[in-house]
């Protein structure tokens, strides 16, 4: 009789030397392909996996894997091979005792196939072939993965010439290498506000349309932008380093899905609020009340609201004040916001600051596209002001915004601190630019045109600005 280390022996030269694979997947092939497919639909990470099933760290895992690329997995396997539902039939029976053969009749699959089935996806590697259907389907899935070798694997010289269009280094003309040397890669996207190495930085394209021309019959010498990226983003491809996703232009570490990409950045701005439904009286200035307002942003995230009269240029600045626990690239992820622009802070500001002015100057504002004013309805619904939004890279069409924001970057320059003034400070610069005449107003001061306005409306019971 056959000792164990014999019988141990016979099946793990039957199976082969199985290298030990890790812990066994905590998702199958159908969860995949849900995944994947709210990826398609424009889904965020976090909730394609709660609609495929699995943890956030599990989604997020397999998009970094996969370098953000949609693998395309079929949503079933070939009826050549056994279903997760068949290896349940095939653990059940077997559990009852039943022979291959039964087996086999039951579930309508070949005798030898039933065989092989529990010996080569049996759930240990010892000569005990326990049979269990969520390991045996874990390592089907794992023997099935054949992936096949990227072309700049195999062709070192296509290899060598992509990587020298896309990372070589930039040479002056007497030969020497010139610009910085950039960050340290950590796996993530390009740095803010750092020097990047400067290199050939061909895109994918140029590099595949090239080859055609360096190489016109060389049929090995080609290859599609498309594999380019692939190489760049996909782990499992092994051709390019990753680190030289830092040469493209874009700089990402992960591929962006298409659908992902067309997604609006604006979901606050619908088409009854664009700039196109707004009263034909703002266009020609001639009835006061129509306002115009954006953020003047400094440093670190402090922020002041402008607000522009459009008929008298009268200019009201709104203090941002930051929220208490905001500190500077230390505030939580995905928490609230604290730097003193968010939704409802400058809703309450604005708001706030708006009231403050009689009703017949308060008949609509134009904002930039900002999130910072997404609670427009709301801010709607208190004030009775109508809130229109400017198209996309439109800023002419709050011109008179703009060009007050230019005024005030003499008071407020890039790159300070404006969180550090008080409400008192920035009133007296409103005041201070408020009192400076103006051509456009026949060289009154927009606090003039504005008073004049006021008292031109005094009989019908309206007080003026003194």
């Amino acid at each position: 009789m056959a000792t164990m280390r014999e019988r141990q022996r016979e099946v793990q030269l039957y199976r082969g030397q199985v290298p030990s694979p890790g812990r066994p997947t905590v998702a199958w092939r159908e969860d995949r392909v849900r995944f994947w497919e709210a990826i398609g639909r424009g889904m965020m990470t976090e909730d394609a996996a709660a609609e495929a099933g699995v943890s956030s760290p599990v989604g997020f895992r397999w998009f970094r894997h996969a370098g953000g690329v949609n693998p395309c997995l079929p949503p079933t396997v070939s009826g050549r091979y056994l279903s997760f539902s068949e290896r349940e039939d095939i653990a059940l029976l077997r559990a009852k005792g039943l022979g291959v053969r039964e087996i086999a009749r039951r579930v309508k699959r070949h005798p030898s196939s039933i065989s092989r089935e529990l010996r080569r996806n049996a759930s240990t590697r010892t000569w005990r072939l326990d049979y269990k259907p969520s390991i045996a389907q874990w390592h089907a899935e794992r023997r099935s993965r054949r992936p096949k070798r990227a072309k700049l694997v195999v062709n070192d010289r296509l290899r060598e010439y992509v990587q020298d269009r896309l990372a070589g280094v930039v040479r002056a003309p007497d030969g020497h290498v010139v610009g910085p040397d950039g960050p340290e890669w950590k796996g993530r996207n390009k740095p803010h506000r750092k020097d990047r190495r400067w290199v050939q930085a061909w895109s994918p394209e140029q590099i595949a349309s090239r080859l055609r021309l360096d190489f016109p019959n060389d049929e090995s010498m080609r290859i599609s932008h498309e594999a380019i990226y692939q190489a760049l983003y996909v782990q499992s491809r092994g051709a390019l380093q990753r680190e030289l996703v830092a040469c493209l232009r874009t700089g990402r570490a992960l591929r962006v899905p298409r659908s992902r990409a067309k997604r609006k950045a604006w979901g606050h701005v619908t088409p009854e609020v664009m700039i196109s439904e707004r009263p034909a009286e703002v266009a020609d200035r001639a009835v006061p009340g129509h306002w115009e307002g954006d953020l003047l942003i400094g440093l670190e995230r402090s922020a002041i609201g402008t607000l522009v009269e459009r008929t008298t240029r009268f200019t009201m600045l709104v203090h941002l004040p930051r929220e208490d626990g905001y500190r500077h690239k230390h505030t939580p992820k995905n928490g609230p916001a604290l730097a003193g622009y968010g939704a409802v802070t400058m809703k309450n500001a604005l708001a706030s600051t708006m009231s403050t002015l009689p009703a017949q100057l308060r008949r609509s504002l134009t904002w930039d596209r900002g999130k910072e004013l997404s609670a427009h309805a709301v801010f709607k619904i208190e004030t009775g002001i109508p809130v229109f939004f400017a198209d996309p890279r439109s800023p002419w069409q709050r011109g008179t915004n703009e060009n007050t924001n230019g005024l005030l970057r003499q008071y407020f320059p890039k790159g300070t601190d404006l969180s550090r003034w008080s409400a008192e400070d920035i009133e007296a610069v409103a005041s201070a630019l408020n009192a400076r005449p103006r051509k456009i107003l026949g060289w009154k001061t927009p606090a003039e045109a504005l008073d004049e306005h006021l008292r031109s409306l005094q009989p019908a019971g309206v007080a003026s600005i003194d």
